[in-house]
């Protein structure tokens, strides 16, 4: 079994410019937590490309063996850096965590 960490973001209403570099930002610094952080299992991030009302920015899809593996990626400090600009350039966060 794995245990599934699904993130959905979606960006503070910006001027279209400043919103397209913060989510390149986000998405790559994200994406780089890879490098970084031994306990992801699996990884994935998609912008999002409806225009649908009820969209939401960027998703991520991760996988992680088991509550323990989460809880160590989640206290990360590079993933704590990520944060920390998530913080600044999000205006809604959801989270859904389970198992497959």
């Amino acid at each position: 079994m794995m245990l599934k960490h699904i993130v959905m973001m979606k960006l503070k209403a910006n001027e279209l410019p400043i919103m397209l570099e913060n989510l390149k930002q986000l998405e790559n610094g994200l994406n780089d937590l890879l490098n970084h952080i031994s306990v992801i299992e699996a990884w994935e991030v998609g912008i999002n490309f409806s225009d649908r009302s009820t969209a939401m920015d960027l998703v991520l899809v991760s996988g992680f063996a088991n509550e323990e593996s989460l809880e160590k990626y989640k206290v990360h400090p590079k993933h704590l850096e990520v944060l920390s600009f998530i913080k600044k350039v999000i205006e809604e966060i959801r989270v859904v965590d389970y198992w497959v």
